[in-house]
């Protein structure tokens, strides 16, 4: 049954800076890994609240320590979260990363260890947590445009049935997607090689294609630096191996099939970085799964596709990941994580079309409120991305 998208809706909370996210979290955010113990105390003591660990933040530099105040500031202001607790060991980077997302109308506060302890520090920002949590809760969706969402894709644990099935289900959800203005990202920069000439041909303009392959070529300075000769033991990967997959290549071109066929790249992202208008955007992004859906989520995205052949059991605390597979062995023995099965198309059962159509009702399911199976069974993988060692 087609869906008729030029007049489709979904029930978002639009927030202070006119974007629109389908869930409503009050998020407690360690600015560094010293802080996590104080934020999932206060998590405990304000039920409904969200503590997002995580095992960086001390003593990073340069780029890397950009990217990481980015990475912070930027799952902070996504539309899905409410509200914002922002606890650091000092005042001064706790204050950068609550100014931040400050920045886009939110209530958002902040808290520095160093001088109280954990016990006054919990104390303080349990009792400005509760006051988010009351005033959240009372926020209610409305109904918004399609154009207002944003959706992000990353596939994972890859087979044979990826290419030809749920990558392809993707691209046929983003090819309809695309007309309606809504807002599109892939990435996954490692695993373009060998199909990275098709991604190019898809950039709409020499500026986006000239960027796109510089993003690309800086990828293949640090294995030739580096010497690693090839990719073997990291790509494909072991699961990638046993689900048929034999090289790179194979891995890229079933990889590329979540663009479609009819999307135009129009710009190529840094990692986290937001983007600046409706279309299909590439990030240059870690292709471990965590990393770069942590890394979408950071850049603003509100809902995930994530595609996968032989099995991924991937979430995350503020991105609601939809998660597709053609595999019927994985759909048996996974179901749990699996929102939408589309076997059927390697059984000749149903054509692409019926399963993008598909995927596209799930994702407004979600998008209205119903838990993916990520959320359901408690997965929130946040994994930032490092780019080198600390001082």
């Amino acid at each position: 049954m087609a869906i008729d998208l030029k007049n489709a809706t979904f029930h978002g909370y639009r927030r202070e800076n006119g974007r629109v996210g389908v869930r409503n979290h009050v998020v407690i955010l360690p600015v560094d890994d010293l802080s996590n113990a104080a934020c999932e105390a206060v998590a405990n003591n304000i039920k409904g609240t969200l503590a997002i660990p995580h095992p960086y933040g001390r003593l990073q530099f340069g780029a890397d320590l950009e990217l990481h105040f980015r990475t912070l500031i930027g799952t902070g202001a996504n539309p899905n979260v409410a509200a914002v607790v922002v606890i650091g060991i000092e005042d001064g980077w706790a204050k950068r990363v609550a100014d931040g997302i400050a920045r886009t109308g939110k209530p958002v506060s902040f808290f520095g260890i160093e001088g109280h302890g954990d016990m006054e520090t919990i104390r303080r920002a349990s009792r400005e947590a509760k006051e988010y949590m009351h005033w959240a809760s009372e926020l209610r969706r409305e109904e918004r445009p399609l154009k207002d969402l944003w959706v992000s894709t990353k596939c994972g644990e890859s087979d044979t049935t990826s290419g030809i099935g749920s990558n392809p289900c993707v691209g046929n959800a983003f090819d309809k997607l695309y007309p309606h203005g809504v807002t599109l990202v892939f990435g996954e920069t490692t695993e373009l090689t060998g199909g990275e000439h098709l991604v190019a041909a898809r950039c709409r303009t020499p500026q986006v294609r000239e960027r796109f392959m510089a993003v690309f070529n800086r990828y293949q300075d640090v294995v030739n630096r580096h010497k690693t000769g090839d990719l073997m033991d990291s790509q494909p990967t072991k699961g990638n191996i046993a689900g048929g997959l034999t090289t790179i290549e194979e891995k890229a071109l079933g990889n590329i099939q979540k663009i479609g066929k009819k999307c135009k790249v129009i710009g190529v992202l840094d990692k986290a970085e937001t983007p600046t208008g409706p279309g299909l955007w590439f990030m240059d992004s870690s292709s471990a799964a965590a990393e770069m859906v942590t890394l979408v989520a950071a850049a603003g995205y509100a809902v995930h596709f994530f595609p996968t052949g032989q099995g991924n059991v991937i979430g995350n605390p503020i991105l609601p990941v939809i998660k597709l597979t053609a595999n019927p062995r994985t759909a048996r023995t996974m179901s749990e994580h699996i929102d939408l099965d589309v076997s059927g198309l390697l059984q000749r059962q149903k054509n692409m079309d019926q399963c993008g159509n598909e995927l596209l009702e799930a994702m407004l399911r979600t998008c209205n409120g119903r838990l993916t199976c990520a959320e359901a069974l408690g997965h929130r993988e946040f994994v930032l991305t490092r780019l080198y060692e600390s001082a």
